[in-house]
């Protein structure tokens, strides 16, 4: 299913930006076509990241797991709403401190941004997504809110996965603080377009040639739009393809899945 109808004149397509979960992989399992699609765009020499908003894992143990599940992703090939933060925070203040709630993926990158984490009187409050919540912690970043930290939350997700079923994530933690605090944090994994704009940097990409693949459009279509890129949602993921009428803006393309894009690659879109 291709939506033709939605395809805009642009430029040719030298950059890819694609969605993890629901466009490449699904429920630990890749999408059929998605290891071809990987591969085409190694084999092109295109330029290419895949973008997510969690912010549990570095870089190297989501291409481990991506590995596992058989597609080829090279470490520097992955960006996360952690990674994302972090360069926000150094653009914002080099060199500044942090209190941390997350995992080795949002506190490796605030390290090696050359952040120093702390409670004590840290310019700001980062909270991410982690598997155990701890209300010590939660209890010191509303103190430290209330006492002037600026307060960061790495995505605005209310509820993540686990095979038991939803687990309470960023979103909903953060609501817990700022109903605490009345302080609310600005988010910086998906939709806010920061999240595209900031892995465009990272790949010296433009946005006027890049494309964005994701299954959700509330978060990867909107921002891909607001940044400016040419947005193409896949159906493999949550949403069907009778849900896009319901939304004021349109993707660029709807395909059934990533396998429809591949020979988009060697064409350069």
């Amino acid at each position: 299913m291709e939506d033709e109808g939605t395809v805009e004149m642009r430029k040719p397509i030298e950059c890819w930006l694609s969605d993890m979960d629901g466009v490449l992989v699904h429920e630990g399992q890749p999408v059929p076509g998605a290891d071809e699609f990987i591969r085409r765009l190694r084999d092109s020499g295109k330029r290419f990241m895949v973008l997510t908003n969690n912010s549990i894992y570095t870089q190297r143990d989501l291409a481990v797991r991506l590995r596992a599940a058989g597609l080829d992703i090279p470490p520097e090939a992955i960006w996360t709403s952690a990674l994302a933060t972090a360069q926000f925070l150094t653009l914002q203040r080099p060199g500044g401190s942090a209190y941390v709630i997350g995992e080795a993926g949002l506190t490796t990158a605030l390290h090696e941004a050359g952040y120093v984490l702390t409670d004590i009187n840290p310019d700001y409050v980062v909270l991410g997504e982690t598997r155990t919540y701890s209300f010590t912690q939660i209890t010191r970043a509303i103190r430290l809110i209330e006492g002037g930290a600026r307060f960061i939350a790495t995505n605005p997700d209310p509820v993540g996965p686990s095979t038991e079923g939803s687990l309470p994530a960023t979103g909903a933690v953060a609501a817990m603080i700022t109903k605490a605090t009345g302080v609310s944090p600005y988010f910086i994994g998906k939709p806010n377009p920061m999240m595209m704009r900031s892995a465009l940097r990272a790949i010296d990409g433009h946005s006027e040639s890049t494309a964005m693949i994701g299954d959700r459009m509330d978060t990867d279509i909107v921002s891909g739009m607001e940044a400016g890129l040419h947005t193409i949602l896949v159906l493999t993921g949550v949403m069907g393809g009778d849900q896009v009428d319901r939304y004021p803006f349109r993707p660029s393309q709807v395909v059934n899945s990533v396998a429809d894009l591949i020979d988009m690659v060697e064409a350069g879109g």
